[in-house]
């Protein structure tokens, strides 16, 4: 990647000057003759049953030696792999669950389909992960299980997480759905914990339409999330096919199999691209006075779901102008991730977790969710810039990149004058 030069204050594309991106971003398909090769041999099966084909098996086999783990249950979407782990783990109506302050509704949907009550804890302001002295200051007796969110392609600070989790006795499940190949320490994320989640929705960095992955080397969990995951039929040859316990359909299907199975086989390419692309803008936004680019946690590597840097608004004026000015430059841009922490959706501020039921927030009125629970993030959610990473973007998308929040930057500095 060459290196990029500080580009002198210029007239502001949305004032009327030139575009510093004035191409637009790499693209490219994501399916291609592999997947419908895939789906071609799951149709010749003349079966689509996940337990009576081969793809699913094929697929759980190689995901399993990718990550260097002994078990890979598929299932239906990431939501539903986060449920089957918790209900693995034996979470149950009542428990406290701790997850983090901004993520995705379908961590806490599976949670409070557990039944359980989901304990928000802060972040950190700086690399956008759970922060683990705020995990340990929410635990109360209640508390089974904590779900550590790998938000954006990052890793958490997993030594400290596992440390809590083993001094109070909890499960530790990881959110990896943004995070294939994220690694912390050499470690995979979702090997660290007890149980891994996978999604494979279209937004993935692999996908099959929807799908899910767990992951685990306890042969227990991984048995019970096979059985959550399925209605409680056991298949295994010679099995009492009696359910004993209450669990939803969650099964895959041998064409999202085959999809998946095809997509797989590109992982290592993805990673890799969105890897150079991602730490080359990540290293080029140093040094830019009003931009405090992403930390990472010691010893982690990246795989990049997208990218969000802070602002300073004192020293580069309001992020809402600061975003239409980086997307005139031809840069997409928006400000934020999400509108505000997760908490004080009205699912939990209302506490309305069913119709017409307060279950399960009644098993902890103590429990307020309401603004200033975590004060990191919600600053997060008002800071941050959230660009996209793909793997089809060139080195010349990221140059360009860099040139034009440079160029913003510099230009707002000075009143955006220019």
């Amino acid at each position: 990647m060459p290196a990029v030069q500080s580009a002198p204050t210029a007239t502001l594309a949305i004032n009327g000057g030139p575009k510093a991106k004035p191409t637009p971003y790499g693209s490219g398909p994501r399916f291609g003759d592999e997947e419908k090769r895939a789906c071609a041999e799951a149709l010749d099966q003349q079966t689509l049953f996940f337990a009576s084909g081969q793809k699913t098996k094929q697929f759980r086999e190689a995901f399993a030696a990718r990550y260097g783990i002994r078990n890979c249950v598929m299932c239906s979407s990431g939501t539903a792999a986060i449920h089957i782990a918790l209900a693995a783990c034996g979470v149950k109506p009542g428990d406290q669950v701790i997850t983090a302050s901004i993520t995705d509704m379908g961590t806490c949907s599976a949670i409070l389909l557990c039944g359980a009550v989901p304990v928000f804890a802060d972040l950190d302001r700086s690399n956008y992960t759970i922060d683990p002295k705020s995990v340990e200051a929410r635990i109360t007796p209640k508390t089974t299980a904590i779900v550590a969110v790998h938000l954006t392609g990052a890793p958490c600070d997993m030594d400290a997480l596992k440390a809590i989790a083993d001094k109070h006795d909890l499960w530790l499940i990881e959110d990896c759905a943004q995070s294939y190949h994220t690694e912390y320490k050499r470690q995979l994320c979702g090997t660290i914990g007890d149980i891994g989640c996978f999604s494979l929705n279209d937004f993935k960095h692999i996908s099959a339409g929807d799908g899910g992955m767990v992951v685990t080397n306890d042969e227990k969990l991984a048995h019970r999330a096979e059985l959550f995951a399925d209605k409680c039929y056991d298949r295994r040859a010679g099995a009492d096919r009696n359910p004993f316990f209450t669990a939803p359909n969650y099964r895959i299907n041998e064409l999202t199999s085959a999809v998946a199975l095809a997509q797989l086989g590109k992982l290592d390419s993805i990673v890799s691209r969105r890897r150079r692309y991602g730490d080359a803008v990540h290293q080029g936004f140093n040094n830019i006075p009003g931009i405090i680019p992403q930390a990472f946690v010691p010893g982690a590597r990246a795989s990049y779901w997208f990218y969000m840097f802070r602002i300073d608004e004192k020293i580069v004026g309001p992020r809402a102008a600061f975003v239409a000015a980086l997307n005139a430059e031809g840069v997409s841009a928006t400000a934020g991730y999400v509108d505000r922490a997760t908490y004080l959706y009205d699912v939990f501020t209302k506490r309305q977790g069913f119709a017409g039921s307060d279950f399960p927030f009644s098993f902890a009125p103590e429990i307020q969710y309401k603004p200033g629970l975590c004060p990191n993030a919600e600053a997060i959610v008002r800071e941050v810039v959230k660009i996209p990473v793909s793997e089809f973007f060139t080195d010349e998308d990221a140059q360009q990149t860099i040139e034009a929040i440079r160029k913003v930057a510099s230009a707002l500095r000075q009143g955006g004058s220019k």
